[in-house]
């Protein structure tokens, strides 16, 4: 990227005014300023979704649904406005194919259960990719060893790119579910999930896509994906901790029974026989996270306040510009170098412990993530115990940039 090429696009998106809406951003680490690297991990939160929290347990705090009373007409008309909120940004059909969850591993828990008892029985098999994270992983290992069914793995190449054709050929009337990554957490690659939806519906089979990394480094729209269920996580799109989304085709929500029982997933109980609730109140068990969705649905908002087209254009950009930086240190190698990557650069040095450079790089006050990220098959694939990864958000900088290369070079002289 040229001088002039980042001048005209910082212009486009205004990352300084960005960032001062992130009150942690002025945060000194160890004498330094902060430089978060670490926005695969978790992304920090804007003034805004702080202020809305802070809101709902000043004014609003009550338990939804049930209430007559002032305060849970307010928390329930908040709660449900997260909804439709969430139900927008992804483009699904209705907010009634919304459910909140804890977050993207709930939300995979949540259908590997329900889809089993649906869809799978002995022999059947599940088919997912080399390149998942562990939260799209154990739980099907769980359900297969639960059903008699059959984990298959699709392999990836060199670049962390899955392979389509071997994905294909893997495909089979015994595949009654295909789980996938959008965006890998450890490689950056995104994966072509429209394309491979596609493939799997055709040999029959219901899609599950885990877009953890995806909501905030990419325009998702699950209806032109054409996935039945896509489940993310707030906390990786500026929004609390523990809370996140699953979507779902409402015809598959209303076939599947649910996998927890309790308050507010109920019509009628009797002893003898319970009614279930309608969707999505019918995978929502017990008092949910009031708050984090209240938080989930400002988030989002500010998300969409934003030119996001831009901002994942700056975002790209800057990917572009780390990777080439990184790339001129001697005995530096990047793991992933997929044809589309976004926000992460995955990295060892030669003969150098990964957590040796993160805790260097600490003490310079620069904030990235070391070892197998939760993607221990993918390190497998690879030959490695581990990574330096460095993830990128859109409150990052060139300076941010030019300090963390300054940080790596000054690790790796002191530790060769």
């Amino acid at each position: 990227m040229t001088e002039s090429h980042a001048r005209t696009l910082e212009a486009r998106f205004d990352v300084e005014r960005v960032r001062q809406d992130f009150p942690i951003l002025q945060e000194s680490i160890n004498g330094h300023p902060l430089i978060y690297l670490d926005n695969a991990a978790t992304t920090h939160k804007p003034q805004v979704v702080i202020d809305t929290i802070s809101k709902f347990y000043q004014s609003q705090n009550a338990n939804i649904h049930r209430g007559v009373h002032t305060l849970s007409q307010r928390g329930t008309d908040a709660y449900e406005n997260a909804r439709t909120i969430v139900q927008k940004f992804i483009n699904a059909r209705s907010p009634d194919e919304i459910v909140f969850t804890r977050g993207t591993t709930d939300s995979i828990n949540l259908v590997a259960n329900c889809l089993a008892r649906y869809l799978l029985a002995s022999g059947d098999e599940v088919l997912i990719s080399e390149s998942e994270h562990h939260s799209n992983i154990v739980p099907w290992q769980m359900i297969c060893e639960q059903f008699g069914s059959n984990l298959i793995v699709a392999p990836i190449n060199d670049d962390g790119e899955i392979l389509v054709d071997e994905f294909e050929k893997r495909l089979s009337s015994k595949t009654k579910i295909v789980s996938l990554g959008h965006i890998s957490n450890a490689l950056g690659t995104i994966n072509p999930v429209t394309q491979l939806t596609s493939l799997a519906h055709a040999a029959g089979a219901t899609v599950v896509i885990d877009g953890a990394q995806a909501v905030a480094h990419a325009l998702v729209d699950v209806q032109a994906i054409g996935c039945d269920f896509y489940a993310f996580s707030g906390h990786k799109v500026f929004a609390p901790t523990g809370i996140g989304a699953l979507y779902g085709k409402r015809e598959i929500l209303e076939a599947m029974p649910p996998y927890q029982g309790g308050g507010d997933m109920i019509k009628e109980v009797r002893f003898d026989k319970t009614e279930y609730n309608d969707v999505p109140y019918k995978f929502e068990a017990g008092t949910p996270h009031i708050a984090g969705a209240i938080g989930l649905g400002a988030a989002l908002d500010y998300v969409m306040s934003l030119d996001f087209t831009a901002a994942i254009d700056y975002e790209h950009e800057l990917l572009d510009y780390a990777s080439a930086r990184l790339s001129e240190i001697d005995g530096v190698r990047i793991i992933g170098s997929a044809a589309h990557k976004a926000a992460v650069l995955s990295f060892v040095i030669d003969n150098i412990h990964p957590q040796d450079i993160g805790l260097l790089l600490d003490n310079q006050g620069v904030a990235v993530r070391t070892g197998h990220h939760c993607a221990m098959p993918v390190m497998q694939r690879y030959g490695l115990s581990g990574t330096v990864r460095a993830s990128l958000s859109i409150y990052n900088t060139r300076s941010e940039i030019d300090s963390f290369i300054d940080a790596v070079i000054k690790a790796k002289t002191m530790l060769a």
